[in-house]
């Protein structure tokens, strides 16, 4: 178990190393934050530093890191590598970048940040981008708690109303509807940091269960051990996903810059939550490649559990290293954390679209405006069959953090700082998106041997672009300066 364990380290080492690099490089200060400037007492509230790294970690979370993680020790452990590198020098680099700058530009959502470096075109984009991503993660985190509730009430003996799936659906929806509207310190600021430790609390349970109960956690190994022999670049870079970096998260980061007192929060709230994170994600990884047998050296057994539902995997492995407390904790994981993640996400979509159209949230009135509309949309999406929603989800979210990298790669060049902090990630997720673009099978699905070339090809024409705007604006600025010499 070296492997698991120098990852751990790592991991937590990559907090207070590279993580205080990334706060120097951004170099936070003591001027007043819009949570103390603005101060609407809905949106703009400040809030303890603990609560925040929990809300924040509970939003980008939920059952990202678990079903990600589990998907992706499907190739194998060499998982565990990307988990580790792509959280600390991708993952984190990505929600502090997002969190500081929304800061800096009173609370903006990261569509409103991509216009101002990124230009007019881009911000349009991502605002559709942006709002269609938050219902369709909304609705995914609204369907799966439905059905699981729904089975079972009808697995203890239920009949009725109460076995049915959209009943369920539509009491969550409600639901929704009144997180999304009212402040966010009334029920968020509240409940959510309680079930952030939860979430810790389980992926602890989960990681202890592992030794306690005989099972061994193999070694890395750089090899695809997938049974159905699915390349490791891109897919497994995408199926990850919250686990090493999420476009989501750039979605949510600007919630808690909203209720942060000081800028110097940043390292924790944003940086700390997606180590923690992505030690959930390796705990669970890790359980994946421990728990269930291989045949082969491939990982037949978790594959085969996985058809079952995620859900279903979820639950077998709280059962098998925690027994009774662990159905309980995988209960609440798997009802409870999608819930949690998907108000979050119609909050940011009500949030992304008020930044659009300048529309104040502190009304009653102009907040139900939004959030009516949005509701409805999710409403209408939850028909659409589940499976597709999420693996569209899965690739417009690592498009999302690629753009979002990029954006924080000209803020960090405007402000005369090392932007190769950002720009070498923004590459490689750049060749991520692009390739799978081209070679999955719910988008071009062309030959590896065409997707290949192209996603290298495009990543560093991405990056030659973005070095080309970074040498004229250079020049503009050298001869201004020069002229205004003269």
């Amino acid at each position: 178990m070296i492997s698991f364990i120098v990852c751990l380290a790592v991991l937590i080492g990559g907090y207070f190393v590279y993580g205080r690099i990334v706060e120097r490089i951004y170099g936070p200060d003591d001027r007043q934050t819009p949570a103390v400037r603005i101060n609407d007492g809905v949106d703009f509230v400040v809030m303890p530093k603990w609560k925040l790294f929990l809300i924040q970690l509970l939003n980008i979370a939920g059952l990202g890191p678990i079903y990600g993680a589990l998907a992706g020790a499907q190739w194998g452990t060499s998982v565990f590598l990307w988990i580790t590198l792509g959280t600390i020098f991708a993952g984190g680099v990505h929600d502090f970048s997002v969190g500081f700058m929304s800061m800096r530009h009173d609370g903006a959502s990261v569509s409103e940040l991509t216009g101002i470096y990124l230009g007019n075109v881009m911000k349009t984009i991502m605002r559709v981008f942006s709002v269609v991503l938050l219902v369709m993660v909304g609705t995914v985190f609204a369907v799966g708690p439905a059905g699981l509730i729904s089975l079972l009430i009808g697995n203890q003996g239920g009949t009725g109303l109460l076995t049915n799936t959209y009943f369920w659906l539509a009491i969550i929806l409600i639901y929704y509807f009144i997180a999304t509207f009212i402040p966010i310190d009334k029920i968020i600021g509240k409940f959510y940091p309680v079930f952030g430790i939860c979430l810790i609390v389980m992926a602890i349970g989960v990681a202890v269960g592992i030794f306690t109960h005989g099972y061994t956690i193999p070694e890395i190994q750089l090899a695809n051990l997938h049974p159905d022999t699915t390349p490791i670049w891109p897919m497994m870079f995408v199926s990850v996903a919250c686990g090493a970096i999420s476009g989501f998260h750039a979605t949510q980061s600007p919630l808690m810059a909203r209720c942060c007192s000081s800028e110097k929060e940043s390292h924790m709230v944003f940086y700390g939550a997606m180590v923690s994170e992505g030690i959930i994600a390796l705990i669970w990884a890790a359980a994946g490649s421990a728990v269930y047998a291989t045949t082969g050296g491939l990982t037949t057994g978790l594959t085969a559990m996985l058809a079952n539902g995620q859900a279903t995997c979820v639950y077998d492995i709280c059962t098998k290293t925690m027994g009774g407390i662990g159905i309980v904790l995988a209960m609440l994981g798997v009802i409870a954390c999608p819930i949690t993640s998907g108000d979050t996400a119609f909050r940011s979509a009500r949030l992304v679209i008020a930044d659009w159209f300048k529309i104040d949230q502190k009304p009653y009135l102009k907040r139900l405006y939004i959030c009516v509309p949005l509701l409805a949309a999710g409403a209408l999406i939850s028909q659409l069959n589940y499976g597709v929603i999420w693996r569209y989800f899965s690739w417009s979210n690592q498009t999302l953090a690629m753009i979002a990298l990029w954006t924080a790669s000209m803020y960090l060049f405007k402000n005369a700082k090392n932007y190769w902090l950002t720009a070498v990630p923004a590459t490689f997720m750049s060749a991520v998106s692009v390739t799978y673009f081209f070679c999955a099978p719910e988008c071009l699905h062309l030959s590896t041997a065409v997707a290949y070339p192209i996603g290298i090809l495009a990543a560093a024409i991405f990056l030659g672009l973005f070095i080309r705007a970074t040498l004229k604006e250079h020049g503009t600025v050298t001869h201004f300066k020069m002229m205004h010499h003269v």
